[in-house]
């Protein structure tokens, strides 16, 4: 059944590692609470307190918004394929960007992505288990490649105009400051 622990075990690493896709949970003082699916390999741990992940370019930017305002951030990992675990990691995140001092050293952990915008680095506080007894069985097929299509397609240029136009604002109007901070 369900643990608490103050940092990630390398159990736990090594169960993130093998993770082919991560929820990520934020939420400002008002407005909507945001939960996003990740995958494409976009997920680091650096040590038993702290992972960084890379965000591209999507329909929206809720996470940056929040964490400007929040910084607060849960990550959830489900097991789908072997032993049941629900694993959460608490902490509190910043967003680096491209022209940001750490940008390039933590960039150089993930294989590049077209789109990507920001790296959210999150110092955890709180590592959680839970059975996971109720997730079901999946089968990993493979990423779908529409997404880094799209942003080859769009080129620099074009998804800094994308930023400008689709992600400067969350739903509820919060600042995300996408654009100021990576161009």
């Amino acid at each position: 059944m369900g643990q608490r622990y103050s940092e990630i075990t390398d159990k736990l690493s090594q169960f993130i590692g093998k993770q082919k896709i991560f929820f990520v949970g934020t939420a400002a003082a008002g407005g909507r609470i945001n939960i996003s699916p990740k995958g494409m390999d976009s997920l680091r741990v650096l040590d038993k307190n702290r992972v960084v992940w890379l965000n591209v370019t999507g329909s929206g930017n809720e996470t940056a918004a929040h964490v400007l305002e929040f910084p607060r951030m849960t990550i959830m990992f489900a097991a789908f394929e072997g032993d049941p675990m629900i694993l959460r990691v608490y902490g509190n995140a910043k967003a680096v960007h491209r022209n940001d001092v750490a940008w390039n050293e933590l960039y150089s952990l993930f294989n590049p992505l077209p789109g990507a915008r920001q790296i959210f680095d999150v110092t955890v506080d709180l590592v959680q288990t839970s059975c996971g007894m109720g997730v079901p069985f999946f089968e990993y097929t493979g990423e779908r490649e529409q997404l880094n299509q799209w942003a080859v397609k769009k080129g620099a240029e074009g998804i800094k105009t994308y930023w400008k136009e689709k992600n400067q604002t969350s739903l509820d109007g919060k600042p995300t400051h996408i654009a100021e901070k990576n161009l």
